[in-house]
């Protein structure tokens, strides 16, 4: 089923949109909102969608032969939707409610055992979505060096991969430092010899993700950050052939079945999606990443650059002032870390008070102010916050 449910299609007019025409589509909150890496705001498309949703489920009657159609298609419209957003197939999706939850049904379901270990990057400098599942299993943790923008050399993860390595779990994008990290580059260094699980919460939705290019078997990102949709959606990806590795952390009728006397797991997505999903919300996703296709993730990063780099440049010459993360644009999403020679937490009630939403964070120990312009904002908000930060 096409689940379309506010009757919108992409016009040819789209891609051609202006920063604030964009704004425009989207359900924002007062003041200048930079915290898209934490939660976006979602476009009125999406709201709409999850509103029709719940009036269409009632409408028809819920548990009902319509109703269930109307369930499907939400769901299937999501993973449609996201499969395009990361270049994958749309088997290759199971939707889940957030990374946390994609990168458990990962940490919990290879049966890593005692004597195992995963390779993680940097363990201080890592967000802890992606390192608490790992230290929750029966294997042991090993942990790379990372320079100061969170990049680690090959030799590291080579010779931390042995034959006793179930996975290794990378970050394709920083939450701290926005650095992107070349998951396709330690996937040809594997060559097979371990399974490999990317982090894409923080690339997903802003800058071109190719799963299946990349050589990813998994990877779990949610569908509130960079992808705009509602909060408690997610997906999971699992590589075509790579379902079977993974016992489902729930079983249910959609994801198994009785053979004999035996519960035997099916393939594919269902896999993971053992009873009712977040239906309401798949359709709100399905909107939010449908428009971000419209105007091509490619745009999407192009104007996130160009507003980063605005920011960064503006902040960079406010004297006492440190910008963190990569200088090449071309290594980093559009988050903006940094810090003006104030405590960060002084900072980002400052800004907040202002109507400026940022978010303080971590690498290491070094704190940190977050500013994560996404393609809602403009050019004229990131020199406003400038002058508000040579203010304070």
């Amino acid at each position: 089923m096409d689940f379309y449910p506010t009757g919108r299609r992409a016009g040819p007019g789209i891609k051609m949109k202006s920063d604030r025409d964009v704004a425009a589509d989207y359900v924002m909150p007062p003041g200048i909102y930079l915290n898209s890496a934490a939660v976006s705001p979602m476009t009125r498309a999406s709201v709409e969608a999850v509103a029709r949703f719940h009036e269409e489920y009632c409408t028809l009657g819920p548990d009902t032969d319509a109703s269930d159609e109307l369930a499907r298609g939400a769901a299937a419209a999501a993973r449609e939707a996201v499969s395009r957003a990361v270049s994958c197939s749309p088997g290759e999706i199971s939707l889940t409610q957030c990374t946390t939850d994609g990168i458990s049904m990962v940490a919990r379901g290879l049966g890593l055992r005692p004597g195992s270990n995963v390779v993680v990057r940097g363990m201080g400098h890592e967000h802890h979505a992606n390192l608490y599942p790992w230290l929750g299993t029966p294997a042991g943790v090993r942990s790379m060096p990372v320079d100061g923008d969170g990049f680690f050399e090959m030799g590291e993860l080579r010779s931390r991969v042995d034959g006793s390595t179930g996975l290794v779990a990378l970050s394709h994008a920083l939450y701290n430092t926005g650095a992107i990290i070349p998951v396709g580059e330690a996937a040809a260094e594997l060559r097979g010899r371990a399974p490999l699980f990317a982090d894409c919460a923080q690339s997903a939705g802003c800058v071109g993700v190719d799963l299946p290019s990349m050589g990813c078997d998994f990877a779990a990102f949610n569908g509130s950050k960079w992808l705009c949709g509602p909060l408690g959606t997610g997906a999971l990806y699992c590589r075509a052939g790579a379902t079977a590795m993974l016992e489902p952390p729930a079983v249910g009728a959609e994801s198994s079945s009785e053979e004999g006397g035996r519960l035997v797991h099916v393939d594919g997505h269902a896999r993971f999606e053992a009873a009712f999903r977040n239906y309401a919300g798949a359709a709100g996703l399905a909107e939010s990443a449908r428009y971000l296709l419209d105007i091509g993730i490619g745009e999407v990063r192009r104007r996130n650059a160009r507003l980063a780099g605005v920011l960064r440049d503006g902040i960079s010459r406010i004297p006492g002032a440190t910008v963190y993360g990569p200088d090449d644009p071309g290594l980093r999403t559009s988050i903006v870390p940094f810090n003006v020679g104030r405590d960060p937490a002084y900072v980002v009630a400052r800004l907040r008070s202002r109507g400026i939403m940022v978010a303080e964070r971590e690498m290491d120990d070094v704190g940190m102010v977050r500013a994560s312009p996404h393609v809602f904002n403009t050019e004229e908000e990131m020199e406003e916050v400038v002058r508000v930060l040579r203010s304070l």
